[in-house]
């Protein structure tokens, strides 16, 4: 099956969420893996040719990602 541009980049920010859960402490990383499959799984449902709404999600994604791979946040809570 092939993959269109925006659902190869909604891939690479899921597995770059993955490659940033591996840099925290081993004792939250678990917290940060579930936030991040929850974050993806409330959006499964949308569809696929809403690409206003998925570029949206992916903006924020982007943002959510950069500011929870900071050093200094150690632990993620709902």
């Amino acid at each position: 099956m092939r993959l269109s541009g925006l659902q190869k980049e909604v891939l690479g920010l899921y597995r770059q969420c993955l490659r940033e859960c591996r840099k925290k402490p081993e004792a939250t990383r678990n917290h940060f893996q579930t936030f991040a499959r929850e974050e993806f799984d409330k959006s499964i449902s949308l569809d696929k040719r809403d690409f206003s709404a998925i570029e949206f999600l992916l903006r924020k994604g982007r943002r959510q990602l950069e500011m929870y791979a900071s050093p200094g946040v150690k632990d993620i809570r709902k």
